[in-house]
């Protein structure tokens, strides 16, 4: 009961890091959290993304601007550093490839960064277009490597928002 507690705690410490955009602790909350038996993924999923879907409310409710969001979105690759050779380690089966990538005129990349991270760490053969990605690249992409999913991701902070269905349509 004392262990699930703790974990707990550290997790919620872990989210509110990030809220708080404490990027000089997060690493060692981390690091105390895959210590205390939290597996890394689930620091990643119910500590800095649950702190992440904060973030995102705060910023649509005109609480946090772009600034404050970019500050979490760095907090979160502090805490990464720890947590990915954890998230790599161990017999892993390859479930597939991904193709991944920002669309076009979107040059954030905090959440295709966790979600290819995650990713490589279920299994999977992960080939990261980047950021600001032409409808042209995703399909040469596919073309190429033959994924069975492909993912291509949009910040709501994007100032472009060109519709995914041209993308879609593309392919």
């Amino acid at each position: 009961m004392v262990e699930k507690r703790r974990q707990d705690d550290l997790l919620e410490k872990i989210k509110e890091a990030i809220v708080n955009l404490d990027i000089d602790n997060i690493q060692k909350l981390c690091k105390e959290a895959v210590d205390a038996g939290i597996p890394a993924y689930k620091v990643v999923t119910d500590g800095m993304a649950k702190g992440m879907d904060i973030v995102g409310q705060k910023y649509e409710a005109n609480e946090y601007f772009l600034a404050e969001l970019i500050m979490a979105g760095e907090t979160m690759k502090e805490g990464m550093k720890v947590l990915e050779p954890y998230l790599k380690t161990g017999e892993v089966k390859r479930l597939g490839k991904v193709v991944i990538g920002t669309v076009r005129g979107d040059l954030h990349d905090i959440g295709k960064n966790i979600a290819a991270t995650l990713l490589r760490s279920a299994g999977f053969d992960v080939i990261d277009l980047g950021v600001d990605v032409s409808p042209e690249q995703f399909v040469e992409a596919v073309r190429r490597n033959n994924p069975e999913s492909l993912g291509f991701l949009r910040s709501k902070a994007s100032s472009r928002r060109e519709p995914f269905k041209f993308f879609i349509g593309a392919l």
